[in-house]
């Protein structure tokens, strides 16, 4: 019997291509590259995510997202324009969309409606497993995508790496553990996101970007994501080689999600 994080992916990657299939037919390849402006040089969400020297507050990649397969149901109607516009004027550093329809009832149109709202880099953030996908990012006017290690092999990160970076967008390639981290590193990946739940329990540890985080080369901007809620969290990744943190539960079951991401800013400016 296959692991259940396994199954998770495999049903997930499995309706990412049946979808796909629809959108090609939809919209072939050659009509979204019509749609795709002057491109800009990628690493707008790398940049803006990455700390220049090791006192720089943690930057804060926040995230909209309206369900999990793991929590269920977090917050069916948050308005993913007024949430964006919010992390904005709270102190992030970038917003992450989470677009995936079939199991976090996610958007790929939220894209299009945040875009012109904010000024932040934006995170089209889906389960990528065909190259139309990053062409439809960019189209829609993100500045990155999402890339899982552990749903693609060394070949196809390298090759979705690169293809991003021709049409101007970052891949935040997630990472579980050092098994995965190894060929991404090798695939090309300078911007890494250490995912703390795993993904066959889907239990959270803290411990797992911490385990990570001294294996990542200089020239890599690191990313915690995952199970990140409390002041004391960041102000513990605060002082590891981490540059971001990545958060999106703790704002969608918060009754006053200003409030706390107040206070979580302040915890990665180390004033908390």
């Amino acid at each position: 019997m296959s692991a259940p994080g396994t199954d998770f992916l495999a049903r997930i990657a499995a309706d990412r291509r049946r979808r796909v299939a629809e959108m090609r037919l939809a919209t072939p390849a050659h009509v979204l590259r019509g749609h795709i402006g002057r491109i800009e040089p990628a690493c707008r969400l790398e940049r803006a995510l990455r700390r220049r020297v090791a006192g720089d507050p943690l930057r804060m990649l926040c995230e909209v997202k309206r369900a999990s397969p793991s929590r269920g149901p977090l917050n069916e109607h948050v308005d993913p324009v007024a949430t964006a516009k919010l992390y904005e004027a709270g102190g992030a550093a970038a917003v992450s969309l989470v677009t995936e329809p079939d199991h976090f009832q996610g958007d790929p149109h939220w894209i299009n409606r945040v875009r012109p709202e904010v000024r932040l880099p934006l995170l089209m953030k889906d389960f990528v497993v065909d190259p139309y996908q990053i062409l439809d990012a960019a189209a829609r006017g993100a500045d990155a995508v999402l890339l899982l290690a552990a749903l693609l092999s060394e070949t196809e990160l390298q090759r979705f790496i690169t293809e991003a970076r021709l049409i101007g967008l970052d891949a935040l390639v997630e990472v579980h553990d050092e098994a995965e981290l190894a060929p991404a590193l090798r695939a090309g990946a300078t911007l890494v996101g250490i995912n703390n739940r795993s993904l066959h329990t889907f239990e959270v540890d803290l411990g797992t970007s911490l385990r990570l985080l001294p294996h990542l080369p200089p020239y890599v901007t690191a990313v915690a994501e995952s199970g990140l809620s409390h002041p004391e969290e960041l102000a513990r990744l605060r002082e590891t080689r981490c540059d971001a943190v990545l958060m999106g539960e703790v704002f969608m079951t918060s009754a006053d999600p200003a409030a706390t991401l107040a206070q979580l800013a302040a915890a990665a400016r180390g004033a908390a």
